[in-house]
């Protein structure tokens, strides 16, 4: 079960869906607010959004499961495995969950937030941009910039401050000690992981690094990152 990030879709799994195809039963979604899905909500949760990927599993009669999740999906397949016990196998993350203890304060969360208030357009192309390497072709660079900015304000806004209160309240720490199960994240080089910290709070805890890569990998390095992404899923669970 591929999940996407914070303003993106399932699309942003193209280069992923076939290769993982020839093996295993593939299935994404496009999570409330996002793409295809409705807007209706007031509060777009990262409860709510594992609830969302329950229910699509559930549909889809999955019983074994992997739960990948990039960026915010870190958030989201984490609050979905503690909604499924017994049948999710393995969590692994894409340029996220480098340290669930991270020490987010209000202040920082406000000022984090009021650039996409002031002018979200712009905020958004700002704040994305920078997790974009420089070497990135100019049009997947924009397809991404242009796409993001045009997600519904009110569920980005709203989606970014309840993940990043989970930081605040400690739960992003704190519902890893439901979810005994393996850990592992695909990461590139923008932040640095905080490995004691995970390991404290999860079951088990590894990291695949690909340096140099930025924070939508998949896209712009899939054929590395599909290497690596396969490295994971036997690193959870030996074919």
């Amino acid at each position: 079960m591929f999940v996407h990030g914070w303003s993106c879709d399932a699309r942003y799994w193209n280069e992923q869906v076939p290769y993982f195809s020839k093996n295993h039963r593939v299935v994404t979604l496009d999570l409330a607010g996002h793409c295809h899905s409705g807007t209706a909500r007031t509060h777009y949760t990262m409860k709510a959004f594992g609830e969302d990927v329950q229910a699509v599993i559930e549909s889809a009669g999955g019983v074994r499961l992997i739960l990948i999740g990039h960026s915010m999906g870190g958030s989201v397949i984490a609050e979905a495995a503690r909604l499924m016990p017994g049948r999710v196998i393995g969590l692994i993350g894409v340029d996220t969950l480098e340290n669930i203890e991270y020490p987010m304060t209000r202040e920082a969360l406000n000022k984090m937030l009021a650039p996409l208030k002031e002018n979200f357009q712009k905020g958004i192309r700002q704040f994305v941009g920078e997790m974009i390497a420089s070497k990135t072709d100019p049009k997947l660079r924009e397809w991404i910039l242009s796409d993001m900015s045009a997600a519904p304000q009110n569920v980005a806004i709203s989606a970014m401050k309840e993940m990043m209160l989970q930081y605040i309240t400690g739960e992003s720490a704190k519902i890893f000690e439901e979810i005994r199960i393996p850990v592992i994240t695909v990461n590139g080089g923008l932040w640095p992981i905080n490995y004691e910290a995970n390991r404290r709070q999860m079951f088990s805890y590894d990291a695949i690094i690909l340096k140099g890569a930025d924070h939508f990998l998949m896209m712009n390095r899939p054929i590395d990152f599909n290497k690596a992404l396969k490295k994971a899923r036997v690193m959870l669970e030996p074919i």
